[in-house]
């Protein structure tokens, strides 16, 4: 067993009350326990309050949350089943708040995103009218 699983009511004085997770009452699916006990060894502060575990699992699930929809729909652009760390860099480089919270951090295996810079694109030629009107400027009036 490893140990995963869900946890057997324990019969007691209480009767048959199940013992939920932290996460699970607060309705969440990052762990709100582990959450608390790296807070509380990461020596950020003396007391760690119990509400800040959970705000901080519910922030971090909601950005997990939002990369992987932008990230799924890369891939499925590119007609891919499966989230690469190449999705994972267009969906956050192309979403202005996600790029500005992760500026500084580099994706392995991401790649950059598609630039080409405008003046190195070739320039548009646009065809010649033969005949037809002639400027003003360009007509000979003859006598003058």
């Amino acid at each position: 067993m490893s140990g995963r699983g869900k946890k057997q009511a324990v019969a007691g004085p209480s009767g048959s009350v199940l013992k939920r997770s932290k996460s699970a009452r607060a309705g969440l699916q990052f762990p709100v326990g582990r959450v608390h006990r790296f807070l509380r060894r990461g020596k950020y502060a003396d007391r760690i309050g119990s509400g800040a575990a959970i705000y901080l699992a519910a922030v971090l699930e909601y950005l997990v949350a939002e990369i992987l929809e932008l990230a799924g729909n890369a891939a499925r652009e590119n007609k891919k089943t499966r989230i690469l760390p190449r999705h994972i860099q267009l969906a956050v480089r192309n979403d202005d708040e996600l790029n500005k919270l992760l500026a500084g951090v580099t994706i392995p295996q991401g790649g950059v995103l598609p630039n080409i810079i405008a003046q190195l694109l070739p320039k548009k030629t646009f065809p010649k009218k033969t005949g037809g009107n002639v400027s003003s400027s360009q007509e000979y009036g003859g006598s003058q």
